[in-house]
């Protein structure tokens, strides 16, 4: 019997079964479909990055459901697909670390806000471009002391007193800057605008642009149109589409993007999340559980009762 697609629906108990995939093509045929939303865990599945990312599947009466829980960015990350029934149940059992940066659909917020605080609920944008419409900005002109230029990981120190320049937490590896595509300007020597990615999917040819940053007392100067016009610029070499994700009440920003041929797609919440159950004993006892029961089928066997939201 079809589950309905709402968790707040009286229905019978559904069941599902739950896995953990380990191989790409597997995980890259669920994402596919929703590309520019799963563009991060397709990055996830490049081979240098894949031992970073655990990915756990639910299957049931209701549909499927996709989780991600890696660590192969700046912090711990978690991504979400598919049906919200499917993802309680995965949620129930592999809530993942304390601490993560959530992206999730919008339909995902009232599960997740069982199992996780928000730092903030705002939707955002999603945008992307391709080289049909690519408008690469002006180059930097009128002043001797500017320099923009792709960064190394020699640039890391640089890199980290830039975020520090707000009072920011992020600190980059020198492998970071090395293995992404990051580019910066320069000011009589001083770096003082940065624009990076959070992830780039060569397999799948798409990338995630972000880690766009001025120096407070740079700013309105056009310099993070520049150093996002450089890296997008670099990543359609080999990419076919590049996403990002920015505030729609950022207007600047979202004019910037605009300017460059980033058009928006979609919207999606990404947010800091805290994991309610702060010690994963419940979720512990949950899996040792679901794991006896499916021990039949050598995978996890769940039965969502009916629940009121």
């Amino acid at each position: 019997m079809a589950a309905s697609k709402t968790i707040k629906a009286e229905r019978v108990c559904d069941a599902y079964l739950v896995q953990r995939l380990r191989e790409p093509d597997e995980i890259r045929c669920l994402l596919e479909p929703r590309r520019r939303y799963g563009a991060y865990g397709l990055a996830q599945l490049e081979p240098s990055l894949l031992k970073q990312s655990q990915w756990w599947l639910a299957e049931g009466d209701g549909g499927h459901a996709l989780l991600m829980h890696s660590h192969g960015g700046l912090g711990h990350a978690l991504l979400t697909l598919g049906d919200e029934i499917g993802l309680y149940v995965l949620l129930s059992l592999h809530p993942g670390p304390a601490y993560s940066f959530a992206t999730i659909e919008l339909e995902h917020l009232p599960v997740m806000r069982r199992f996780f605080t928000f730092t903030q609920t705002q939707p955002v944008q999603r945008m992307v471009v391709d080289r049909r419409i690519f408008a690469p900005a002006p180059s930097l002109q009128g002043d001797a002391g500017l320099e923009l230029r792709r960064l190394s990981a020699d640039d890391t120190p640089d890199v980290n007193r830039l975020n520090a320049s707000e009072g920011a937490g992020i600190s980059y590896r020198g492998s970071q800057i090395r293995d992404g595509t990051y580019f910066g300007i320069f000011s009589d020597g001083l770096l003082v605008a940065m624009a990076g990615t959070h992830g780039i999917s060569e397999s799948d040819r798409i990338a995630v642009l972000g880690n766009v940053f001025t120096h407070p007392r740079y700013r309105n100067s056009h310099f993070a149109l520049q150093t996002t016009s450089a890296v997008t610029s670099a990543l359609l070499e080999t990419c076919d589409e590049v996403v990002l994700t920015v505030d729609p009440r950022n207007e600047p920003a979202v004019k910037a993007y605009v300017r460059l041929g980033y058009r928006e797609d979609f919207r999606l919440i990404e947010t800091a999340v805290t994991r309610r159950e702060s010690l994963g004993v419940m979720s512990l006892a949950r899996r040792l559980i679901a794991r006896w029961r499916g021990r039949g089928y050598g995978r996890e066997l769940v039965y969502s009762p009916a629940r009121r939201g």
